[in-house]
């Protein structure tokens, strides 16, 4: 355990407070523990849901106010209902799984930190130390770029990797960028060409509400498998994969499931060997919205109700989560 006292800034103080408001499930408490790295991490932090609390472990103090920060506003956006991604379908495979569970996190994570980063600069929480202790945990995690970053299956991988992480990085610097894009350029000169070509293509447009930020991440899920098919390799499929929770209007609300989602037998499992799973794609860009197991008896008719029914009753008898879009 940490031996020196952490003292919450105001703005972080006031973050606490909201966030702890909008917990339905008790108090919100931060916890400082471990020791000074040198570096910032964005896996430096983590949730741990207790009785009647959330706990933000904070587990590094290079910079317990930015690390925080961060937690806090992923939850806040997450109690402002914007859209979360959620992991309901199986490969069969568990490394198949994880490695789909990381790279569609990541991507969302990625999206969700250009409303989190912009929120901590207004706020005074980003500065010059902590950009370049970022800058030396991103260098420590990433490794040089090989002089062909794509002569193998395995090498073209690694750049994905290395391409996602410098895409946050651009985002994490936003303006500031130019101060550290030399350094960056002479170690990852095609990965940061990568991810400032994503930039142009995925921030091209204003992102403020739920709607815009659910676009934007189904508009990289896209982006993402195009790459990959560029480069010869199998595709991700988070479209399929991984639910994005729709954001809704009231007028769709009120129309027929079939109207806004088709619903296809997945070639993918439940997870937990649940069995056979349905997926509701949403008509217009095909995004995975809700997963089901297969209707009782697996009967046409069950799927002719399935389809008649109101899609606030359809989401709301099942539990699925949704957000209702303002205007």
């Amino acid at each position: 355990m940490a031996e020196e006292k952490i003292e919450l800034v105001a703005p972080v103080k006031q973050l606490l407070k909201e966030v702890d408001d909008l917990y339905p499930l008790g108090m919100v408490h931060v916890d400082f523990t471990g020791d000074k790295s040198g570096v910032v991490r964005h896996d430096q932090a983590e949730l741990k849901q207790l009785p009647g609390m959330m706990v933000v472990q904070v587990k590094d103090l290079t910079a317990p106010n930015y690390t925080a920060s961060h937690e806090l506003l992923h939850l806040w956006y997450t109690l402002k209902q914007y859209p979360q991604v959620l992991f309901n379908l199986s490969w069969g495979d568990k490394d198949l799984d994880d490695q789909s569970r990381m790279f569609a996190t990541g991507l969302y994570n990625a999206v969700m930190h250009r409303l989190i980063v912009a929120d901590q600069r207004k706020w005074g929480l980003i500065n010059e130390t902590i950009e370049q202790e970022y800058l030396k945990g991103l260098e420590a995690a990433l490794p040089e770029e090989d002089a062909d970053p794509l002569s193998s299956a395995d090498q073209k991988m690694n750049t994905l990797v290395r391409v996602i992480n410098l895409f946050d990085a651009v985002t994490f610097f936003g303006n500031h960028l130019a101060v550290v894009e030399e350094e960056l350029n002479q170690r990852y000169p095609y990965a940061l060409k990568v991810a400032k070509e994503w930039q142009e293509k995925i921030f091209n447009r204003p992102m403020e509400g739920p709607w815009e930020t659910r676009r934007t991440i189904v508009n990289l899920f896209k982006l993402v498998d195009e790459q990959l098919g560029c480069w010869g390799l199998p595709l991700l499929n988070n479209q399929r994969y991984a639910t994005v929770t729709p954001v809704l209007s009231k007028r769709q609300l009120r129309l027929e499931v079939k109207q806004v989602f088709e619903i296809y037998r997945s070639d993918m499992q439940l997870k937990d060997n649940q069995g056979n799973a349905y997926t509701g794609l949403r008509r217009g860009d095909g995004q995975n919205s809700f997963v089901i197991p297969r209707p009782k008896g697996n009967a046409p008719e069950e799927f002719v109700k399935l389809y008649a029914e109101p899609v606030q009753e359809f989401l709301e008898k099942r539990g699925f989560p949704y957000t209702v879009r303002e205007g």
